[in-house]
């Protein structure tokens, strides 16, 4: 199953447009949460992807990005 090429270059200004919705999402949130307890952390991130209008994200990314903002005090 061969994919035409125009549609990776249609796809992708929608693609970027979603991963910096996340990275602000993320960002912010570790700005204001940074080595809070995971629950505060996860919340916190997904009321700023929606507020950022990237809700879509896996369950799984999500939950990793709050254990890393969570923990990110005591990291290195």
């Amino acid at each position: 199953m061969a994919t035409d090429p125009s549609e990776y270059d249609k796809a992708m200004p929608i693609v970027a447009a979603h991963v910096a919705k996340v990275e602000r999402a993320v960002d912010r949130t570790r700005a204001t949460h940074a080595g809070q307890p995971f629950a505060e952390v996860h919340q916190a991130l997904a009321e700023a992807l929606r507020d950022e209008g990237a809700q879509r994200v896996v369950p799984q990314v999500v939950e990793e990005l709050a254990r890393q903002i969570s923990g990110a005090a005591t990291g290195p």
